[in-house]
C-alpha cells in the first residue's frame, strides 16, 4: 500500500513529530499499519494516551488516502525523509521534520544556502547591511533562507530576489496561510524564486508558540545563519542557536554598544560567532568555489560614493588616515562607507586599517 497519505495524515496530528514518528515506524514498520492500529497497540509503540486520543480524533475526519489530492489541488508540494529530493543538510539535524509542505520549488541548488535572519526593528544600518548580504550571496549562487517577518526577513527575502537569486521563507503557520499578511504578494514572488516551506499542515495558523520551533528549519536548511541585528531577547538568537548546535557557522554584525538592536549580535560575538565584516566572510568560511561568484558585468551599479572611493584607491592599499585625506572627507562617514562596500565586496580590508579594491574593482 502506498504510505504517503499516512505520513501526511500523521503530519496533521498535534504533538505527532520527529520523535514519535520513529517510534511509530520502528513498532509498526508502515505508518499505514500505525493509523489502522488500537489504542493499546499506539500505548505499546510508545505514545502518551494524550497522543492516541489525538490520533483517533483525527481518524474521524482525515482520509488517508485523500490528502495526496487535496493538496495537489491546492498547489502545495510535500517531501517526507524517504524522499530524494528531500533537503540534503535539513535531513542531517538532529529531528527533522518528518514531512516538509512547500510551494514553489526545492532544488540541488537549495543545498547551498545560507539563513539571514535579525529583529523586526531594523535599523538603517541593519536594512542596508541586511539589503546588501543578500544580494551579494544572490549573486554568488547562494540561496538566501529566512521566515518571512517584517524587518530583517523581509528585506533579505526582497534583496536575493531583486539580485536575481533564489530565497526560500520558513513559515510558522501552515503554507496556505501568509503571516504577516502584508508579506502575501512577496510570499508569492518568493514562491516564483524559490519556496515557502512549513513543517506544520496545511491549515495550521501562525500562533506564537510555532514560531520557536521552527527556525530550526531555517538554520537547518542552511550551511550557516547570518545575524543582521537583534535584540537581547530576539528570535533571531535562537536561530543562531540551532545553527550552533546544528555544527553550523553563525556569522553576527558588528554594531554600536550604543544601539538596543545590536546587544544580541554583540553577544554572540563575544561568545565566539563570526565577525561578518564582509559578505566575503562568509563564502570563504562555506568555502564556496569562487567560479561561482559572478561576474562584474552582473553586479550592481556602483553609486556616487562608492565610484569615488574606488577612484581614490585605484590600485592602490591604503591606510584609512591616508584615505581621508586624499577624499577629504572625515574619518567617521568613510569608515561607515568602507564598512558598507565591504558587505557588497566591493573593498577588503588588507590588515589593520588599510584598504584596497577587490580585484575586479580595481581602478587604474
Amino acid at each position: 500500500m502506498d504510505q504517503t497519505g499516512f505520513w501526511l495524515a500523521f503530519s496533521h496530528v498535534k504533538g505527532i513529530g520527529a520523535v514519535r514518528f520513529r517510534k511509530l515506524l520502528s513498532f509498526f514498520g508502515e505508518l499505514s499499519r500505525a493509523w489502522e492500529a488500537d489504542s493499546a497497540e499506539l500505548l505499546a509503540a510508545g505514545l502518551s494516551e494524550k497522543n492516541v486520543r489525538d490520533i483517533l480524533e483525527k481518524r474521524e475526519s482525515l482520509d488517508p488516502l485523500a490528502l495526496t489530492e487535496q493538496l495537489r489541488s491546492k498547489d502545495i508540494s510535500f517531501l517526507t525523509w524517504e524522499d530524494e529530493a528531500y533537503p540534503r543538510y535539513l535531513k542531517e539535524i538532529a529531528q527533522p521534520p518528518p514531512v516538509l509542505y512547500y510551494k514553489g520549488t526545492i532544488t540541488v541548488q537549495d543545498d547551498l544556502a545560507v539563513a539571514i535572519v535579525g529583529t523586526r526593528n531594523v535599523t538603517s544600518y541593519g536594512k542596508q547591511i541586511t539589503q546588501d548580504t543578500a544580494a551579494y550571496l544572490a549573486q554568488s549562487g547562494v540561496t538566501v533562507v529566512s521566515g518571512l517577518a517584517r524587518g530583517v526577513d523581509g528585506l533579505a527575502h526582497q534583496a536575493a530576489i531583486e539580485a536575481g537569486g533564489r530565497t526560500i521563507a520558513v513559515l510558522g503557520s501552515g503554507v496556505d496561510i501568509i503571516y504577516p499578511p502584508e508579506h502575501r504578494r512577496l510570499a508569492e514572488r518568493i514562491k516564483e524564486h524559490g519556496a515557502i516551506v512549513s513543517d506544520y499542515a496545511p491549515g495550521t495558523k501562525p500562533d506564537g508558540i510555532n514560531f520557536p520551533p521552527r527556525n530550526r528549519i531555517i538554520s537547518g536548511l542552511s550551511r550557516g545563519t547570518v545575524v543582521i541585528e537583534a535584540g537581547e531577547k530576539s528570535g533571531a538568537l535562537i536561530t543562531a542557536k540551532f545553527s550552533a548546535d546544528q555544527g553550523r557557522d553563525v556569522f553576527a554584525v558588528p554594531g554600536s554598544v550604543l544601539s538596543p538592536m545590536s546587544r544580541g549580535t554583540n553577544n554572540l560575538l563575544a561568545a565566539g560567532a563570526i565577525p561578518l565584516t564582509s559578505p566575503a566572510v562568509i563564502l570563504e568560511n562555506l568555502n564556496l568555489p569562487k567560479q561561482m561568484r559572478l561576474p562584474k558585468a552582473d553586479e550592481p551599479d556602483l553609486d556616487a560614493e562608492e565610484a569615488r572611493v574606488l577612484s581614490a584607491l585605484g590600485a592602490d592599499t591604503l591606510h584609512i588616515d591616508d584615505l581621508c585625506q586624499k577624499m577629504d572627507t572625515s574619518i567617521e562617514k568613510l569608515t561607515a562607507q568602507l564598512t558598507l562596500m565591504e558587505l557588497k565586496g566591493l573593498v577588503e580590508r588588507v590588515k589593520g586599517m588599510e584598504y584596497a579594491a577587490i580585484q575586479s574593482w580595481k581602478i587604474d
